[in-house]
């Protein structure tokens, strides 16, 4: 147990958190780094998003940040990035985009938060030209069979001859795709189909500087192609019932977040949400020593140099947005309060107020929460009644550079979307 947290000592890396202006010493400890990397203690609450979204705001205004990439799939997210640049053909409203958001958990990036977010995003493209308007892209490995469709579909018309093959990697999963099972896909592919997923990312990337009929299209079909590679390495991980899968995934969405630094301008800069499991340092919890390492390991370990802060989410009680099971209705289940021995409990037994802790070498802070301590991980599964299994043991000070504590906090709010209940995935094996 930390002793004495409540020193005033601590005072000057302990700040109220109220209203947007409060994030001032978060913004600057950014400084001029580039990799910003938001976290979340849950897919399904409020206040998460939209903190999230002030310090993007606050980030893209005063520092020049080029775009936003997430813990989503990347044709559905891809979806949401043209309507902000108000590309040809994209719907009227957000409302209608997210709609198309059908995969379980429809609430993660079909919410009311997300469309705010988005309407603020388009408004602030609105008077920029192309290039430099704020992008929204997606990260994650789960789309197959949309990428798929999305490459063939769209080489049919550009690309004949690597159509062909496009159509042939299509064909090799197509006997799979009646139970969506990935998994199944995997251990049914003959060795030949899965050169052909390499042979059609190696095409597609030699060949994307063609694929301009319209904005980023180049760049929309090399990233479905690189989905159909990673995803295969996946679901050989997710074959063996192995956790190297996750390694697999977060991986991926290294990748992929190299790949759209490459594609923006040199002094281009990216925000990052995902779950805290996802961006805050393996290195600094349990999952180091199950030989696991995730994306703001990564990120830290390759970037380093341009600038990395990783900043982690938290609350002590309140309410979220889950299901009981994998494919089960979304629920508002209460969020209890946080057990003894948590960061949460600690941060609340202070008081009960919103605070913002940034770790500073050297700092009496820092030295007290290298410790290691119990912090909250809510999966898109979750049962309030088995609380004390959600907490992961992290040493906080090394696991993030900065930490928002929300100390009651509400479910986020669904666009109400059923999921398509014949196409639930074997996807999240840790449900995060």
């Amino acid at each position: 147990m930390i002793s004495n947290f409540s020193d005033k000592s601590n005072f000057e890396h302990i700040t109220p958190l109220q209203e947007p202006k409060d994030l001032d010493p978060l913004i600057e400890k950014i400084g001029d780094s580039k990799y910003v990397l938001l976290g979340e203690a849950s897919h399904g609450t409020h206040e998460y998003y939209t903190w999230r979204a002030e310090i993007s705001k606050r980030l893209i205004k005063e520092k020049g940040f080029s775009f936003v990439a997430v813990e989503g799939d990347w044709p559905d997210c891809f979806k949401i990035n043209r309507w902000i640049k108000s590309q040809k053909g994209t719907p009227s409203s957000i409302a209608e985009v997210l709609q198309e958001f059908n995969r379980w958990p429809t609430w993660m990036w079909a919410n009311w938060e997300i469309a705010a977010f988005s309407e603020w995003l388009k408004d602030y493209n609105r008077h920029l030209e192309y290039k430099k308007k704020i992008g929204f892209y997606g990260l994650d490995v789960y789309s197959l069979w949309e990428s798929m469709e999305t490459i063939v579909k769209y080489l049919e018309k550009e690309d004949p001859e690597t159509a062909a093959l496009a159509r042939q990697t299509a064909e090799c999963f197509e006997p799979y795709r009646r139970n969506d099972s990935y998994v199944t896909a995997y251990r049914g592919l003959k060795q030949k189909c899965r050169n052909e997923v390499v042979q059609l990312l190696r095409e597609v990337r030699q060949r994307a500087d063609r694929y301009e009929d319209e904005p980023e299209a180049g760049l929309n079909a090399e990233l479905n192609s690189l989905v159909l590679k990673n995803a295969e390495k996946y679901y050989e991980a997710m074959a063996h019932f192995d956790h190297s899968s996750w390694n697999v995934r977060d991986s991926h969405m290294v990748e992929t977040l190299n790949t759209l630094m490459d594609y923006h301008e040199e002094d281009a800069k990216v925000i990052v949400w995902e779950h805290n499991t996802h961006i805050g340092d393996a290195r600094a919890t349990d999952m180091a020593a199950s030989g696991l390492h995730n994306v703001g390991q990564l990120v830290r370990q390759q970037h380093k140099k341009d600038g990395v802060v990783l900043v982690g989410f938290g609350s002590y009680e309140g309410s979220v947005m889950a299901g009981e099971f994998w494919g089960a209705p979304m629920q508002n289940m209460e969020l209890p309060k946080a057990i003894d021995g948590s960061i949460e409990k600690l941060l609340h037994t202070m008081d009960s107020r919103n605070k913002l802790l940034l770790f500073e070498e050297g700092s009496d802070l820092n030295e007290k929460l290298k410790k290691s301590i119990g912090h909250r991980a809510v999966g898109v599964v979750y049962d309030p009644h088995r609380e004390r299994g959600n907490y992961v043991p992290s040493k906080m000070a090394k696991r993030y550079d900065a930490f928002l504590f929300l100390d009651k906090t509400q479910a986020l709010h669904p666009l109400h979307l059923k999921p398509d209940g014949s196409k639930i995935p074997e996807t999240y094996p840790f449900g995060i």
